[in-house]
């Protein structure tokens, strides 16, 4: 039953990803051109997805003491701002104004198939390996 609710909510999001158009990266660079083809709807899908999430933590934290397929919530403890945060903000903000992806919508956009997707999500792989392996060296 946790895979099934996994693959339904992976499911999910794909298709709001899809849905949304944030599988183009031409309409994520958009976003990023104000002074040229500005598109706005980047800003009305984060806002969304903001406003959702906002509510579904306070729902799921106020509803249940621990989650239905897991001892415990998994909930990130590290509060502080520190140089790898910072570095690995401006590698993925980067990344996302160059390409046009970030890796929620580039492994939906896989199921198209694009060579610039499996470009950058093969890039993204051997950057997550890169990191890892530095921060364990």
């Amino acid at each position: 039953m946790k895979n099934l609710t996994a693959l339904l909510a992976g499911l999910v999001f794909g298709v709001g990803i899809a849905l949304s158009g944030m599988a183009n990266p031409a309409k994520v660079i958009n976003f990023f051109d104000v002074f040229g083809t500005f598109d706005p709807s980047l800003l009305v899908v984060m806002s969304s997805a903001l406003v959702t999430t906002f509510i579904g933590y306070r729902l799921v934290f106020g509803m249940n003491a621990k989650p239905l397929y897991e001892p415990k919530f998994s909930v990130p403890t590290k509060r502080t701002i520190d140089a790898s945060l910072i570095g690995g903000s401006i590698v993925f903000g980067i990344g996302w104004g160059i390409s046009g992806f970030c890796p929620g919508g580039a492994i939906p956009a896989l199921g198209f198939g694009g060579t610039g997707t499996l470009t950058f999500v093969g890039s993204m792989l051997v950057g997550l390996m890169l990191g890892r392996a530095m921060k364990h060296g």
